[in-house]
């Protein structure tokens, strides 16, 4: 692939939320199709993670689906179906429902969390490829800067 080069004072001009919106998108579909590679969807590996002690979740308690959209509110994608993601874990065994239609992560599920979770670092090192370590905390820094200018919230 080749990289159209600007000049900075063309770069200078260049409105970031084009290029945020673009590398979004890149970024979620280069992740998401390496993941399926691996047979898996990147919303089942969210509900794996929102229901471990061991992760995200803060008790590692079963979780209804409303209260897993609410807990993946900031990064849940519109076209993402946590029931149907939900009911392939079922099916595998990797979370159980009880009476109350809360999910909970089964022993199987944990150990496949944490199978699951060994692709990121290929993941990252594929999409950092040629990218300098300081220059990639400039660019998040400037992004940050960008989001708090914009009067949005920066984490």
């Amino acid at each position: 692939m080749t990289i159209q080069q600007m000049s900075d004072a063309e770069l200078a001009g260049q409105p970031a939320a084009y290029w945020t919106g673009v590398a979004y998108e890149a970024l979620i579909a280069f992740t998401r199709a390496r993941q399926a590679e691996k047979g898996y969807t990147q919303p089942q590996f969210w509900l794996l993670r929102n229901l471990s002690a061991n992760d995200i979740s803060p008790d590692g308690e079963g979780m209804t689906l409303p209260e897993l959209r609410g807990a993946m509110a900031s990064y849940i994608r519109p076209e993402d179906d946590l029931a149907a993601e939900a009911a392939v874990l079922l099916e595998r065994g990797w979370l159980t429902r009880d009476a109350e239609s809360r999910l909970w992560l089964t022993e199987e599920g944990e150990r496949a969390r944490v199978d699951l979770k060994r692709n990121t670092p290929a993941i990252l090192a594929a999409l950092h490829e040629g990218i300098d370590e300081a220059d990639y905390v400039t660019t998040l820094k400037v992004l940050q800067r960008l989001i708090h200018n914009a009067g949005g919230p920066v984490a």
